[in-house]
């Protein structure tokens, strides 16, 4: 558990108050932390946090432009599809259950790239997955990058105050992080490299393939339906970029305890079942948390599960080599007598957390 405690870089008001609880810090707190992380100015080191929140901004004139100059139902529909499902699918089958879970293994380099490049790059893989094996760790404890128990604006804004990785790892835990992301295809910085910038990540390289990445769609937007459908659809992402980042606050009931009887099985933390993003995006939270290396988090029949139908389609076509399903085991697990499921889940709930460590 040492490196997943020191992995993240800590916010000046702390992970935990002097009796080793979670710091709740002021909204006032958040905020001057938020900015001081984003200016480049003073620490160069922040590039990777401001380049996030820099390509939301340069989004929102296509979101106003689409508004006020080439509004039509037909490019609102279009719009609606494009951030609430491809944009919210493609987050769970790439930086979900691909980058950090590593949930399954494409055949070679070139289904990786084509999956990783399905939509709009918005979220740098770095800020996600590293963090997000944190948040398994220690999901609602301190040192949970997005404790719902820390308020809307301590999740809201997490990506810059708690999840950058920490900028003064010893050699060997940058290694580690370096591990954790090899599988996904980003280039790495040498640690040398690590220590001038700060992040796995190089800037040039991150640079260099946001612009071929967003001139590709551009491109391919205008052609299917000129600058109308441009604006809609880089507008959609960006609003899909801010609504996404409340979603870890929703899908931990608000800091409060919410799940419910024969909906959410998993009691180890308090991440529940919702039927909105488990529609549109495969999230069904509180299953995921019970099976995080699984490639499908729909289990029961109505839960639908669009990114395990995007894994499983490149399956069949020979795309992806290797996947895990956990739907047997989730059945054979609360489909039994209720006192054993229960025991069942209890200790698998518990050896699943020590495989996420043990990974590390």
């Amino acid at each position: 558990m040492a490196f997943l405690d020191s992995v993240l870089e800590p916010p000046s008001y702390g992970w935990r108050d002097e009796c080793g609880n979670l710091s709740e810090p002021s909204s006032n707190q958040i905020l001057k932390e938020f900015f001081k992380r984003l200016n480049i100015f003073k620490n160069k080191k922040n590039w990777l946090s401001f380049m996030s929140w820099f390509m939301v901004l340069c989004l929102a004139p296509f979101l106003f432009l689409f508004i006020f100059k080439y509004f039509s139902f037909k490019l609102l529909i279009a719009a609606f599809v494009y951030s609430m499902i491809v944009m919210g699918t493609h987050g769970t089958i790439w930086h979900h259950r691909y980058c950090t879970h590593g949930a399954y293994e494409f055949s070679n380099k070139f289904w990786r790239f084509f999956t990783q490049n399905l939509t709009l790059k918005i979220i740098p893989e770095e800020i996600y997955a590293i963090s997000h094996h944190v948040h398994h760790a220690l999901s609602d404890q301190p040192g949970d990058p997005y404790n719902a128990s820390g308020g809307f604006l301590y999740c809201f804004l997490a990506d810059v105050n708690h999840q950058p990785i920490n900028r003064s790892m010893t050699e060997k835990n940058y290694g580690k992080c370096v591990n954790l992301m090899r599988h996904t295809g980003v280039n790495t910085n040498s640690y040398a490299q690590y220590q001038k910038w700060g992040t796995l990540a190089s800037p040039v390289r991150t640079i260099i393939s946001v612009i071929l990445n967003w001139s590709f769609w551009f491109a391919a937007f205008y052609l299917l339906g000129g600058f109308g459908l441009v604006c809609a659809m880089f507008g959609a992402a960006g609003f899909w970029a801010v609504g996404v980042r409340t979603y870890n606050y929703e899908g931990h009931g608000k800091g409060e305890d919410k799940r419910r009887d024969g909906v959410d099985y998993n009691r180890e933390d308090m991440s529940i079942n919702q039927i909105w993003p488990g529609y549109v995006a495969g999230e069904w939270h509180n299953n995921h948390h019970l099976y995080p290396k699984s490639a499908r988090s729909g289990f029961k029949p109505y839960q639908l599960d669009l990114a395990w139908c995007y894994i499983k389609l490149l399956s069949m076509i020979g795309a992806v080599s290797h996947y895990r399903d956990s739907k047997k085991e989730f059945y054979q697990a609360y489909c039994a007598e209720p006192a054993a499921a229960k025991a069942t889940a209890k200790a698998y709930a518990k050896e699943t957390k020590k495989a996420l460590v043990a990974d590390l």
